[in-house]
């Protein structure tokens, strides 16, 4: 008799813990999902080389990934007196990644003198489509504020 009041009470804890676990589950929510993968809305300017220059172009990159080197060489070219480029590498500059949540490379940003992002892509980009980024952004004509398509503004 003894050892069937044991098993009982035993059976008994262990439902006992198997409804506090379900009822706890219920009610804790998970984490509300955050956006990734986005350029940033605005640069201090003080963070980059030239922040006197007119426009700034910083592609984030990694040495980790594929396609960075390329992004970077593209965007150099766009070197001019009106135009600083700058590479900003994960390893070297991990303190900008993290100030600007840079969280997917490459990350292409075309930045005005205030520092306000006028143009951003992520990912791979032909030179074509970032050259011609630039020189929307640079137009006085251009009756919207981003100077890409709808889909890469930020």
């Amino acid at each position: 008799m003894g050892e069937m009041v044991w098993r009982l009470v035993v059976l008994g804890a262990v439902v006992v813990a198997a409804v506090v676990v379900s009822l706890r589950r219920r009610r804790v929510r998970p984490a509300p999902t955050q956006p990734r993968g986005e350029v940033p809305a605005q640069l201090d300017r003080a963070d980059f080389s030239a922040p006197q220059s007119p426009w700034l172009v910083v592609v984030f990159t990694s040495a980790t990934c594929a396609t960075c080197g390329d992004v970077a060489r593209k965007a150099a070219v766009l070197t001019s007196r009106d135009v600083a480029v700058q590479e900003v590498e994960y390893a070297r500059d991990r303190t900008l990644h993290d100030k600007y949540r840079i969280d997917a490379v490459p990350a292409t940003v075309i930045a005005d003198a205030d520092g306000v992002t006028r143009y951003g892509h992520l990912g791979p980009i032909s030179a074509t489509d970032l050259w011609a980024a630039m020189a929307r952004c640079r137009d006085p004509q251009l009756a919207t504020p981003a100077c890409g398509d709808d889909s890469d503004a930020r």
